[in-house]
């Protein structure tokens, strides 16, 4: 896993945090639907409420999905939050737009991705948010089985888990965020968003999530 630049990195982190699209809580952390307590929660998706931010992620992606894969022919999101910020950078690098659900249509055609499957098409997947990539990973592997060679995703934000790291290495899936865990607490802490002291904490939250504040 990799981020696009240093500058972006610190822009994208000062904008999600200006919006509350990323809160830090560590005295009264957030529950997962995991059941993991985390000093962090993030919701890209407000984002898109915000135009300023939204051209800001819009014109990074893009310009992330340039830099990396220049060969790209086609942009899939993966449902749900992927599917507007694929959809701005298909359209921003006038390419075809497709989406990967979770699980079939219950109903119709049952498809599992949205819009027209070229076998062999050159696609880059879309995420907004990255935690150990499970899903993010099974929508690429469904495009593989469709047919698609995946280049490789870009999302906005990482929490850069080792176990996500391992997981995309085994998939032989690139991985590009515009930000991650790693530069988003600097910021924070240099916008008075949290204090110096809880650093620790919020470290050892990320090696070990499953058992912080157990």
């Amino acid at each position: 896993m990799e981020i696009l630049d240093l500058g972006t990195a610190a822009e994208v982190a000062d904008k999600l945090l200006e919006i509350q699209a990323i809160r830090l809580q560590p005295e009264k952390p957030f529950t997962w639907a995991s059941g993991w307590k985390s000093p962090i929660y993030c919701d890209n998706r407000l984002s898109l409420s915000f135009p300023e931010v939204r051209k800001l992620i819009r014109d990074q992606l893009v310009k992330s999905v340039m830099h990396f894969f220049p060969e790209a022919e086609a942009i899939a999101g993966v449902a749900t939050a992927g599917i507007p910020q694929g959809a701005l950078i298909a359209n921003e690098l006038d390419l075809p737009f497709i989406y990967v659900r979770s699980k079939p249509k219950g109903h119709g055609m049952e498809n599992m991705i949205e819009g027209k499957v070229t076998p062999g098409q050159k696609v880059v997947v879309v995420e907004d948010l990255v935690s150990t990539g499970g899903s993010s990973l099974k929508a690429a592997e469904d495009l593989k089985a469709a047919g698609f060679e995946v280049l490789g995703m870009v999302a906005i934000f990482s929490y850069g888990f080792d176990v996500a790291a391992k997981n995309f290495e085994n998939a032989g899936v690139k991985l590009v965020c515009l930000c991650n865990y790693d530069h988003l607490l600097p910021r924070a802490v240099q916008r008075k968003y949290i204090n110096e002291d809880v650093l620790d904490s919020l470290g050892e939250w990320r090696k070990d999530p499953g058992s912080w504040k157990q």
